[in-house]
């Protein structure tokens, strides 16, 4: 589930924010009938896959637990199920958020997870093999170079960050966004307004590369994309990267992603 950081620096020198109690935590506890929805401020609008969040880890999922081998952090861990599934492929996993319901499910489900800002001090700076940003989460804050580099002090060297990305074409965007609640009657309810952003699977690069990380690899399953992003810069790496396209086991062949365009 995104979380939204109560502070960090931002790549400007500002300060990142936190929105109020109400939003993604919300969600969490009162589901409206007509769903949740993330409003952008550019006017985009995506319903937010609440029943995802609650329920077992799916196989887009699997594809990002398959490449962690060591320590790893669940940023903006919601309800837990990715660190739930961390730790049943034998992984130490701790979960990260704000939202205090989240941490009492995601620790009833049999996981570890810790009630903290991302940007405030977490155990073991420095040593993990990998922090993973799914579900939007690279939205935190509004500002995915802040927030990269953030975890990028979470990391051991040669250590990796995992994020799933918009697909290629929507760019980065920061700004602020609400989570709006539909109930019967067309009644509509909006949260209040937090900093938000959106990165694609092009963008990624630069931002990437501001953050004193390089895009490893991209990778989809189905409609989703990811990127694998490590401290280390790898040789002969591809300037746009590299995709595998995973739907079940063994993976495939890797192929050079399309230019932009």
């Amino acid at each position: 589930m995104p979380a939204v950081p109560a502070r960090g620096g931002g790549c400007d020198g500002s300060s990142v924010h936190a929105a109020g109690p109400d939003g993604f935590a919300a969600a969490l506890v009162d589901r409206a009938a007509g769903g949740r929805w993330l409003v952008h401020g550019d006017g985009v609008r995506s319903r937010l896959p609440v029943g995802r969040w609650h329920g077992r880890a799916e196989p887009a999922v699997g594809a990002v637990v398959a490449r962690c081998a060591g320590p790893t952090l669940d940023l903006g861990c919601g309800p837990g199920r990715l660190t739930v599934a961390l730790t049943r492929a034998g992984l130490t996993a701790v979960g990260v958020d704000v939202s205090a319901h989240a941490v009492r499910m995601t620790r009833a489900r049999g996981a570890v997870a810790l009630h903290r800002d991302l940007f405030d001090a977490l155990p073991g700076e420095g040593r993990w093999a990998h922090a993973v940003l799914i579900d939007g989460n690279i939205g935190i804050g509004g500002d995915p170079v802040a927030l990269l580099r953030r975890c990028r002090t979470l990391l051991a060297p040669g250590g990796t960050v995992l994020v799933e990305l918009e697909p290629p074409g929507a760019g980065l965007w920061q700004g602020h966004a609400r989570v709006a609640a539909a109930y019967p009657a067309g009644r509509l309810r909006l949260g209040p307004p937090f900093r938000w952003a959106r990165l694609d699977a092009y963008a990624v690069h630069p931002v990437a590369g501001a953050a004193g990380l390089a895009v490893r690899e991209l990778f989809r399953w189905g409609r989703r994309w990811f990127g694998e992003l490590t401290v280390d810069q790898p040789s002969g790496c591809d300037p746009i990267g590299t995709l595998s396209v995973r739907r079940g086991e063994p993976p495939p062949a890797r192929r050079p992603l399309p230019p932009a365009g």
